[in-house]
């Protein structure tokens, strides 16, 4: 009868220790620097602006499109944790192995996206809105690059261990391998929610002339 508490109490003992994990800690830092980093880039962005007194960039539609195959990539990564966390084996490789596509894909649009800003003759050294434009853009492109070769180890992992109820048992009973889920979870919706930022700041700011 006391064993369910006891339980229930060494779990909760577990969660607390994997809040101050180090690599928690690490996570933290890394998304607040990042924060810093690219608000200090959209506020000298617009000081540069108004100081040459720049047009707006018109941004290719492909922009647009991403923004979408991101936020897909970020439900597809939602039902990856949740069917690892209920246990469901096909369902959790099925959402990996789609949120691992739409990466690429993201990545293959924002290259075509770019390619098509050089047919235009707007080059990084054009004038300092278009170098903005894809430096900003491509330190995001960077960090989603960043994050996909844990997303390509956890499907290996999937693939790899799941296979008999016993490996797959150990597989979803192991904390380090759910603190690492939630992670890039974490990770990967902040690359979204700050991708959401930056076009809503490049609308605006074509919104201004």
């Amino acid at each position: 009868m006391t064993s369910l508490p006891q339980n229930n109490e060494l779990d909760n003992q577990q969660n607390e220790s994997l809040i101050f994990h180090p690599k928690n800690i690490i996570l933290f830092l890394t998304l607040a620097g990042l924060t810093m980093l690219f608000l200090s880039l959209s506020f000298a962005y617009v000081y540069t602006r108004i100081l040459s007194k720049l047009p707006p960039l018109q941004l290719p539609w492909l922009f647009y499109v991403n923004t979408l195959v991101l936020l897909a990539s970020s439900y597809t990564l939602w039902q990856s944790k949740k069917a690892y966390l209920e246990d469901r084996t096909d369902r959790y490789q099925q959402t990996l192995y789609i949120t691992i596509t739409l990466s690429f894909l993201f990545l293959i649009l924002q290259g075509i996206a770019w390619y098509s800003l050089f047919n235009q003759n707007i080059m990084i050294q054009t004038d300092n809105s278009a170098g903005y434009l894809y430096v900003i853009s491509g330190l995001h492109f960077f960090h989603v690059v960043a994050g996909l070769p844990f997303l390509i180890y956890f499907s290996i992992e999937a693939k790899k261990y799941m296979i008999e109820p016993v490996s797959v048992l150990v597989y979803f009973s192991d904390p380090h391998k759910r603190l690492n889920l939630r992670l890039i979870s974490i990770y990967w919706h902040f690359l979204d929610i700050l991708w959401v930022y930056l076009m809503v700041f490049f609308v605006i700011n074509k919104m201004i002339a």
